[in-house]
């Protein structure tokens, strides 16, 4: 089998890190950070023997420039996108609805929602040139559950399910588009974010009594990538702390 090219954004640590480990094995990677660069050159150096090729690269995707940088660095580097990974994204802060304020709106939205939707934009063209080509985006349980105290991040991510079908009804048949939205995952954003009381509160509401791992997200962007008659589907990794 011919080797792919994959692009995944936010790959310097936690569940992009791992997403470039599942799908590394003889592929061509451009791993994407903007604050890891440590994480993201040591991921390089891991993934060398294992990969066709793998770059980093760095860009701030909150802004068009930046946007537009990675994509440039990808059309020079391959005439082809067979795989993009829209991985990047965070919580900025804790805010409620009653303190909510343009600048963190408009910080959350660009990192969480614009970000995404701009880069697949810009790589249309070449992943209409590749072969069973994908985009495979990240969101959040924060969309299923309203997230208090997190609602603009919440929406944001909402904002990103829609933008899943409504690009996968107007990319097909050539690009197959689909999301993961993550539960909770042992990751630092919730060392940051997550209280220790609360973090014990989700392990209890959740089925399977656990928080989740960075590879169980990683194997379902992985599945995502391999199954080739979904499409516009959003699938949930959250140890059945919610159900549809």
């Amino acid at each position: 089998m011919s080797a792919k090219t994959i692009v995944i954004t936010g790959a310097g640590m936690g569940i992009g890190a791992e997403t470039a480990r599942q799908v590394a094995s003889g592929n061509r990677l451009i791993l994407h950070y903007y604050t890891s660069e440590k994480g993201a050159l040591m991921l390089q150096e891991e993934l060398k023997p294992l990969c066709a090729s793998v770059d980093i690269v760095e860009a701030n995707l909150t802004t068009d420039a930046g946007c537009v940088s990675l994509f440039r660095l990808i059309k020079e580097r391959f005439p082809a996108l067979d795989v993009l990974v829209n991985n990047a994204g965070g919580m900025i802060a804790r805010q409620s609805v009653k303190d909510l304020t343009w600048t963190h709106l408009a910080d959350t939205f660009a990192l969480n929602t614009c970000s995404a939707m701009r880069i697949t934009g810009l790589c249309t063209e070449l992943l209409q040139l590749g072969r069973n080509a994908c985009v495979v985006n990240v969101t959040s349980i924060a969309m299923r559950h309203g997230a208090p105290s997190a609602t603009a991040y919440g929406a944001a991510k909402a904002a990103m399910d829609a933008f899943t079908r409504g690009a996968a009804l107007e990319l097909a048949p050539r690009v197959r588009v689909n999301a993961v939205a993550p539960g909770i995952i042992d990751t630092r954003f919730h060392e940051r974010m997550t209280s220790e009381e609360k973090m014990k509160q989700f392990i209890s509401n959740t089925p399977l009594k656990r928080t989740g791992d960075v590879i169980d997200v990683a194997r379902t962007i992985r599945f995502l990538i391999e199954s080739e008659f979904i499409t516009g589907e959003t699938v949930d990794c959250n140890g059945g702390l919610t159900m549809r």
